[in-house]
């Protein structure tokens, strides 16, 4: 899922994230902090892991990709994440609760989530992580380098930086 703009970004930062993980809610500072630091030099992808261990995670990635076709895929995504205990309760009820409370069309989240019409997507994203060795979430992966934040997400937005800086100064080499 990413925000596309007419320039292409000098560097991408994927997150792997699931909608009902604590750790992914935290690591939300860390993204505002290099959304604003970078603007549009980073692009910053969210790619969908959901965990089994997460009842309403796959429904959470599905319902983040509708969001992300209404034009409000992060503005979802970080409504979600703030309130992870919700989710736990109210389950696809409640992400079509806060599609409406961010003016989106609620009746296609609910039909997006009974056709399942995005569920490649998310099933595409979560084979690719797993393929990359992908075990939790938050993962980063920038510039070919794998950042686990599921352990410790200590440093990681420091050491994110380090390389989105080192890509840019290439590019502009």
């Amino acid at each position: 899922m990413s925000d596309t703009s007419s320039a292409r970004p000098a560097a991408v930062l994927d997150v792997w994230c699931e909608l009902q993980c604590p750790d992914c809610r935290t690591a939300l500072d860390d993204l505002r902090a290099l959304r604003a630091r970078y603007g549009d030099r980073l692009e910053v992808r969210l790619r969908h892991f959901p965990l089994e261990k997460h009842k309403h995670a796959f429904a959470a990635a599905q319902a983040a990709e509708e969001a992300l076709e209404q034009g409000k895929g992060w503005e979802y995504v970080e409504a979600v994440l703030g309130r992870v205990e919700e989710l736990e309760r109210g389950g696809e009820p409640f992400l079509v609760k806060v599609a409406r409370e961010l003016g989106l069309d609620a009746e296609e989240f609910d039909t997006a989530l009974i056709d399942g019409r995005h569920i490649l997507v998310v099933d595409a994203d979560q084979a690719e992580g797993k393929a990359i060795g992908v075990t939790g979430t938050p993962t980063y992966v920038i510039g070919g380098e794998r950042l686990d934040g599921g352990k410790s997400q200590e440093g990681l937005r420091e050491r994110v930086e380090e390389i989105a800086d080192r890509l840019l100064a290439e590019q502009r080499a």
